[in-house]
């Protein structure tokens, strides 16, 4: 190179910040914000999230619509008993969002110092009672649940449905027309414990016992069971909460997703699997 034309290159690789015979750093990632306030990535980032059963549909196309909406954002999905995810987050088990079907588990993350704060209340739910499609108790009414003879399929102590129906059962006993001892008429007829509501269909789809309590979505969702209606004034909503889980490392993204559930394009996936807007 003639030495007139070396300044230029020099004064060139200076305002870059190198030095002769370096290569300029590449821009770093660009970042967008996201409705809670947090930077995320705009790149490929996998997040994991732990979802409550009842849940599984439509996380199955959050999926999708996810990554459609956030290029290069990929979600891998783990569905189970709230408790039991909590329990498995506890335990160091990887996840960076976890999406529950109550906000005591997720509460008891943040207290435990395994989750940040906001818990955010993204869905709620209501119940009813399913029965095989034959139904062969002859069940025509939730009072018929503390009949003799009567086989019913719930869940283990801490499955949030199983706070949830024994709401309802309460709630049953206090309803005109209903036995007295109704409440402890139902518990002498649960014959089995499942790990979560999902367990508690296929039971019932199966014919293995005569009548469960599960959420309303996930009786719309089965094709092999039949429904009794239950008492508007004695159901019980159920609130689901998310957080994001403090061990993971893609605090941004994380949130983001979060606030992504709780916009419009979530409640837009949650409403299509029967899923009730968060309470006022």
């Amino acid at each position: 190179m003639r030495p007139g034309r070396l300044a230029p290159v020099l004064a060139a690789l200076v305002l870059a910040g190198c030095m002769p015979g370096e290569i300029p750093s590449p821009t770093p990632p660009a970042a967008s914000l996201h409705p809670m306030g947090a930077t995320a990535t705009q790149g490929s980032v996998q997040l994991t999230v732990f979802g409550a059963s009842s849940l599984k549909a439509v996380l199955d196309k959050v999926k999708a619509e996810y990554g459609a909406a956030n290029p290069g954002n990929t979600l891998t999905v783990a569905v189970d008993a709230s408790s039991t995810l909590e329990t498995q987050i506890e335990q160091g088990a990887p996840a960076d969002v976890f999406l529950s079907a109550d906000t005591r588990n997720p509460q008891k993350l943040i207290d435990g110092g395994f989750a940040t704060e906001p818990l955010v209340i993204f869905a709620s739910n209501k119940l009813t009672v399913i029965v095989p499609k034959d139904n062969p108790a002859g069940i025509e009414s939730p009072a018929d649940l503390a009949k003799s003879g009567v086989d019913i399929i719930a869940a283990g102590d801490e499955v949030p449905i199983t706070k949830y129906a024994d709401q309802l059962v309460d709630n049953l006993g206090k309803e005109a027309g209903y036995p007295a001892g109704f409440a402890a008429a139902y518990a002498a007829n649960v014959v089995s414990r499942e790990e979560n509501v999902k367990a508690i269909v296929g039971k019932i789809e199966l014919g293995q016992g005569d009548a469960g309590i599960v959420y309303v979505t996930d009786s719309a969702a089965s094709k092999g069971i039949a429904t009794v209606d239950v008492p508007a004034d004695a159901n019980v909503l159920a609130t689901y909460g998310g957080v994001f889980v403090k061990a993971s490392n893609h605090e941004a993204d994380a949130r983001a997703f979060l606030a992504w559930v709780g916009g419009p394009s979530g409640q837009a996936i949650l409403a299509e699997f029967g899923f009730l807007p968060p309470p006022a």
